[in-house]
C-alpha cells in the first residue's frame, strides 16, 4: 500500500510537469491505473490512494475482478475502463462491466456494443482505436499513412460516420498504443500523428464531441501528454511488474 502511495504521487507529479512543460492544465489530464494482472486487493489499495479511474485490458479478469472491488468499497464505485482488445464474443459482458471503451476498433464490435448498451438503457462512452504507427501487432483501425492516402483516410470517415448514427454508443475522442521504444522520444510523432487526427476529425464531423486522446503508457506518458494526451494509462509506475497471467 505504502508503494502504491508513493508511486502514484511519483506519477501524478510526473503528469503534472510534463502538463507545465506543454503550456497544459493539468487537470485536463486523467490518470487511468491499469491493474491488468494484479489482484482485487490492489485495485482497492489504489482505490483508498485515491485513483478513481481503473482500466483493464482483459475482459475476463475485469468480469471477475470488478465486482470483488466493488464488494469491497464502501464509497463511491471507481470508473473502469476497457483498454484492451474486445473480442465481438464478449461484448455484451464488455456492457455490463465497463464505464468506459478506449479499444473500440471496427465497425463490427461498434455495433455489437451499442446493441448490448441499448438494451441496458445505457449510452456506453467510447474511443475508437486507432494504428497510426503501422506496427503488425496493434489492434486499430489501419491509418498508418492517412496523411497521404486520400484513400485510407475517406475509407476511415465512412466507419466513423456509420459509429456515430449508432444509438447508445457516446463516440468521445480516439486511442491509441505506440511502438515499445528505448527512448520515448521515439513514439512522439505516433502521438502528434494521432492528435491531427483528432483535428481531421473534428474538422468533418464538427458537431460531435471529440475531446478524448488517450495515449501514453508507463514508458511514454510524459511525450503523449506533450502532445495532447487527455487520458494516460498506467500500470507499472504504479504497481510494479505484473503479476502472474
Amino acid at each position: 500500500m505504502t508503494d502504491i502511495v508513493r508511486n502514484l504521487e511519483l506519477v501524478r507529479e510526473r503528469i503534472a510537469e510534463a502538463a507545465v512543460r506543454a503550456g497544459r492544465d493539468p487537470g485536463e489530464i486523467t490518470l487511468v491505473a491499469v491493474t491488468k494482472t494484479h489482484p482485487s486487493d490492489i485495485a482497492v489499495a489504489a482505490y483508498q490512494a485515491g485513483v478513481r479511474h481503473l482500466g483493464e485490458n482483459r475482459v475476463g479478469e475485469g468480469a471477475s475482478k470488478i465486482p470483488a472491488v466493488h464488494a469491497t468499497l464502501a464509497g463511491p464505485r471507481p470508473t473502469w475502463h476497457m483498454v484492451g482488445h474486445v473480442q465481438s464474443r464478449k461484448a455484451k459482458r464488455v456492457v455490463e462491466h465497463f464505464d468506459f471503451v478506449h479499444s473500440v476498433d471496427r465497425l463490427k464490435i461498434a455495433r455489437r456494443l451499442s446493441r448490448f448498451a441499448k438494451k441496458t438503457e445505457r449510452s456506453l462512452p467510447a474511443l475508437l482505436e486507432c494504428n497510426v504507427s503501422g506496427e503488425g501487432s496493434k489492434y486499430g483501425f489501419d491509418l498508418q499513412d492517412w496523411e497521404h492516402d486520400v484513400g485510407q483516410l475517406e475509407s476511415f470517415f465512412a466507419a466513423v460516420e456509420e459509429i456515430l448514427t449508432l444509438p447508445a454508443l457516446s463516440v468521445q475522442g480516439l486511442m491509441t498504443m505506440a511502438p515499445f521504444v528505448a527512448d520515448a522520444e521515439d513514439a512522439r510523432p505516433v502521438f502528434a500523428s494521432l492528435n491531427a487526427l483528432l483535428d481531421a476529425l473534428q474538422e468533418r464531423f464538427p458537431s460531435q464531441d471529440w475531446r478524448h486522446l488517450s495515449m501514453g503508457m508507463t514508458n511514454d506518458f510524459e511525450i503523449a501528454i506533450e502532445e495532447g494526451a487527455t487520458l494516460v494509462r498506467i500500470g507499472r509506475a504504479i504497481f510494479g511488474e505484473r503479476g502472474a497471467g
